[in-house]
């Protein structure tokens, strides 16, 4: 059975699908075509439910209950970091300020934008643009600050960036919760034997690039934007993202899964999600 795969081509999607995309682990009667898309593209298309399976923002999952489940592994959390709100070193901008700037986000329905709108308690006036261009089009001067999402968040310093908040250290502090950022979500319609099938291979090639982690990590380096060579930061960021929460939410995730959706849903920013599916 020929399956679609949505994932995000940066350096800790890369790793969790090392050992599925290289044959490392058994995929039985399964075959996986990997998509690789920024995170707004595929929560676009999940909207449309266009993809087997696909990495899909928390924030995005609200809107897409009709056709997904979330899979219990896949996630990535941010447990006191996260998503960060920059601005041009030296400018002095700060929180207050950011509430009348013109922001750049990298999507609309990514949990980032979700979070900063929580923080800010307003939606500030943004703009979406790709998330490896936001740096470059603050020092332009087309936006006063933006949200900056993947390795970004330890090489914004390297792009003459300064940090005005950590959304991830935000979210910690008013909730004592991780921020739970992204999952992988799957088509209800294949039923509940093929996702219970699905998901331990997928688990199964998580657990096998933390088992093998340098084989999986020099896999991941080819995507690993801003830090080429610099393995040991490449490193860091894998493991921010792909961990124990990696494998499975656990009770501590799926609240905070809740957690944010409520929230959200109770600030008017999405609607309301009754019931969470964690299907496998």
């Amino acid at each position: 059975m020929h399956l679609t795969l949505g994932h995000s081509p940066d350096p800790d999607d890369a790793f969790m699908f090392w050992a599925l995309a290289t044959g490392r682990v058994e995929s039985g009667e399964y075959s996986f075509e990997h998509i690789l898309q920024d995170i707004q593209t595929l929560n676009e298309r999940a909207t449309r439910a266009e993809l087997d399976i696909t990495a899909i923002s928390i924030h995005a999952y609200a809107y897409v209950l009709e056709h997904y489940a979330l899979l219990p592994s896949g996630s990535s959390m941010g447990d006191g970091y996260g998503p960060m709100i920059v601005a041009k070193k030296g400018s002095g901008v700060t929180l207050d300020d950011v509430r009348g700037a013109k922001v750049a986000i990298p999507g609309r329905m990514t949990t980032a934008h979700l979070a900063m709108q929580l923080c800010l308690g307003l939606t500030p006036e943004h703009e979406v643009v790709m998330f490896d261009e936001i740096g470059g089009r603050i020092h332009a001067g087309d936006f006063d600050a933006g949200v900056i999402i993947h390795e970004g968040q330890l090489t914004y310093e390297d792009e003459g960036l300064e940090l005005v908040l950590d959304l991830g250290a935000w979210w910690k502090r008013e909730t004592g919760l991780p921020l739970p950022l992204g999952g992988n979500a799957i088509r209800k319609s294949l039923g509940t034997e093929r996702i219970v099938e699905l998901n331990k291979i997928l688990r199964a090639s998580i657990s096998a690039g933390l088992e093998h982690r340098e084989e999986a990590l020099a896999h991941a380096m080819q995507y690993a934007r801003g830090m080429e060579g610099d393995r040991a930061r490449a490193d860091k960021f894998v493991g921010m993202y792909v961990n124990d929460f990696t494998l499975d939410y656990g009770d501590l995730g799926r609240r905070a899964v809740a957690e944010i959706l409520r929230r959200g849903a109770a600030a008017g920013i999405l609607p309301a999600v009754k019931k969470l599916e964690f299907v496998g």
